[in-house]
């Protein structure tokens, strides 16, 4: 099995230097080129033909967008989006990425997210992989370009609970319906959930105080003022300095607990 021809997009170089280090750890990756800035990683992508492409997204001159919007769809490799930005995390599903990255990268995170890369490039077409990117990129760059003051407003909700506890999501093909049980976490990104089942994250647009009211509050807490996590997918706590602690969940999932919801979940685990 070869390697993943992989190049690294991102005008700090530190961080650069860092995803080239975590990089380094994963046999599956042949990192091909490191690139400062979009205009840099258009030409690394003409160039070296990469498999995938590790893509910031707020970058000076062409942001990580318009580098996808750059490129031909015959010559597009499947994208990661990392962002310090996670109002954009929305935005990378909504491409049909591969996966986001949140800065800064957690290793474990990446190499989950390398794992999807190569699972989605055994399994799927060039088409599958490249055409939805194409061409939802100028309704999502409008979409960034147009956010304002009314941005934080919170939208109307779009999930909804049946009577069978599945949560109705609408996708890009449709509407999937998720079983509330099957929940590993949620975290908020701007006005949506990212809802993390099995493996996979399912995208609502909602607000967080919306999407407790339709969980079961003896399973489901809040971890931090953005998180909410299944009890039940607990295996590990880990005392941090401050009063802070990680959980580490069967998915393999490692989330932090704040200080101003530690109680409750402390109040769960000496009870378990």
């Amino acid at each position: 099995m070869r390697k993943l021809r992989t190049i690294v997009v991102d005008d700090e170089p530190l961080a650069r230097r860092l995803m080239r280090s975590m990089l380094s750890d994963i046999d599956d990756i042949e990192l091909v080129a490191e690139c400062r800035n979009g205009r840099e990683a258009v030409a690394a992508v003409q160039g070296f033909a990469p498999d995938l492409m590790l893509l910031d997204i707020k970058m000076p001159g062409l942001s990580g967008f318009d580098v996808v919007r750059e490129l031909q769809a015959d010559i597009m490799p499947m994208v990661i989006f990392c962002t310090a930005y996670q109002r954009y995390a929305l935005d990378a599903f909504d491409l049909h990425a591969v996966d986001y990255l949140l800065k800064p990268v957690d290793e474990g995170r990446l190499q989950r997210a390398v794992a999807r890369a190569r699972q989605r490039f055994e399994t799927e077409t060039e088409a599958q992989n490249k055409t939805p990117l194409i061409g939802a990129i100028d309704e999502i760059a409008h979409k960034v370009a147009s956010r304002g003051p009314n941005a934080g407003k919170s939208p109307a909700p779009e999930g909804v609970v049946t009577e069978s506890r599945k949560l109705a999501i609408k996708d890009h093909d449709g509407t999937v319906l998720v079983s509330v049980d099957d929940i590993d976490w949620v975290d908020a990104a701007g006005d949506y959930m990212c809802i993390h089942v099995g493996g996979e994250t399912h995208i609502m647009r909602s607000t967080l105080k919306h999407l407790m009211s339709r969980l079961d509050p003896e399973k489901f807490k809040r971890i931090h003022r953005s998180t909410v996590v299944n009890l039940e997918r607990i295996v590990k706590a880990t005392p941090l300095q401050k009063g802070e602690f990680t959980l580490d969940l069967d998915c393999g999932e490692k989330l932090k607990v704040s200080r101003n919801y530690r109680q409750e979940i402390k109040i769960y685990l000496d009870d378990n």
